[in-house]
């Protein structure tokens, strides 16, 4: 049950017909897995902190870098070459000192990851890494959990969600086996800074959606986003026939 605080603070939220008492009592209870706590990591570590999800593990074996200011909001001067998920955690409190804080100063693999997906409601993933993104894909289907993908790189951005509780959601090997190498980094290639807010804004959404039950999930479309046309497109994204990692369709 909230209390009066908490029934003030998420107020704007509880007053909309489609989330109500029962969508915030889900947030409450909610876990959140984020990985990644850089430029995409940011915006939604620090909404879904304001929007009152109970839990939030936050994933990162990076230490904040000056040239990570322009983009990771999460993080400060005053924080520089601290690990970024006390960084980021430390930002979360300042939002929302009720918020469960786990970090976990590492990056997942095997059975640690597919323990911390296991454990989670929704997975984020926010990274830039190829081989975590495939792993975290497959945990997330090992799991039956539903995984929330976002990239971004120079004026562009990408989003989509890949639920394995529904038959027919493709996965993100399904999607990588369609648009080819997505390994690309901001290091090499650049990205203006409110892409990754938008796209991080996006997630964020998408999770909360996801816990509340509410609206419909982008699952078997892929939403791109032109900054510099200042447009969305939707594709549809269909599972690649013999996926290894979803099945897909033979």
């Amino acid at each position: 049950m909230m209390n009066d605080d908490q029934l003030l603070r998420y107020s704007r939220q509880i007053m909309l017909p489609e989330f109500d008492y029962d969508g915030q009592q889900a947030l409450l209870e909610a876990t959140v897995l984020i990985v990644g706590v850089g430029g995409l990591g940011s915006p939604v570590a620090m909404y879904l902190a304001a929007a009152g999800v109970g839990h939030l593990v936050l994933v990162d074996d990076d230490a904040v870098d000056f040239s990570n200011l322009q983009r990771q909001i999460a993080h400060t001067e005053a924080t520089i070459d601290q690990p970024k998920v006390a960084s980021a955690a430390a930002t979360i409190s300042g939002i929302n000192s009720d918020i469960k804080v786990t970090c976990l100063q590492q990056r997942l693999e095997g059975e640690a990851m597919l323990q911390q997906v296991t454990n989670a409601t929704v997975i984020v993933d926010c990274t830039d890494n190829q081989g975590t993104r495939a792993g975290l894909n497959a945990a997330c289907w090992q799991a039956k959990a539903p995984l929330v993908s976002g990239a971004a790189i120079r004026f562009e951005g990408q989003l989509s969600v890949f639920d394995s509780r529904q038959d027919d959601s493709p996965c993100y090997a399904c999607l990588y086996s369609t648009v080819g190498d997505m390994d690309a980094t901001c290091v090499a290639n650049g990205v203006v800074s409110p892409v990754v807010g938008v796209i991080g804004a996006m997630q964020a959404l998408e999770t909360i959606k996801l816990i509340a039950g509410i609206g419909e999930s982008p699952v078997g479309k892929l939403m791109m986003f032109d900054g510099l046309a200042a447009q969305w497109r939707s594709f549809g994204l269909s599972k690649l026939p013999g996926c290894q990692v979803c099945g897909g369709i033979e």
